[in-house]
């Protein structure tokens, strides 16, 4: 019996909505990073970009738990010199939480060129509303 091996040509893919209110951050990003990859599908091949495109909604109410708030910093650097620019996971939540639910799923997906790839099919929003519904998304829970 042979292994079944998906072709990019042969991919079938999906479009799920997740709606991140009260959920923590690390949980909705594992589920997404898994959607992404494909890992959910029987068919998963681990060098193909076989995933699902994620669109995910009220990224402004996800929940971060303990003092996380206060304590967990995200850093940036212009690369010249004194560059450094940190903020607090409060700040980021308040200004842009964008930013820091595609931080959270980036950093769980695969590092080159095929990452990068699956990242493309990634869009969040910080409200409610999302532009994507001419492609008549199905709403997938995080546990």
């Amino acid at each position: 019996m042979n292994t079944f091996m998906e072709k990019k040509e042969t991919v079938e893919r999906k479009w799920y909505v997740i709606d991140a209110e009260g959920v923590s951050l690390g949980r909705l990003a594992t589920k997404v990073a898994t959607v992404l990859r494909g890992k959910h599908k029987p068919t998963y091949t681990p060098h193909i970009d076989c995933g699902d495109y994620v669109i995910v909604i009220n990224a402004e109410k996800v929940k971060l738990t303990g003092n996380k708030l206060s304590d967990k910093y995200y850093y940036d650097h212009s690369r010249y010199a004194g560059g450094l620019r940190e903020r607090t996971a409060g700040e980021m939540i308040e200004k842009y939480p964008e930013e820091m639910v595609e931080r959270a799923i980036k950093g769980m997906l695969p590092k080159g060129r095929l990452g990068r790839q699956m990242y493309t099919k990634l869009f969040v929003y910080a409200g409610p509303e999302h532009k994507q519904q001419a492609q008549k998304p199905e709403e997938m829970k995080v546990n």
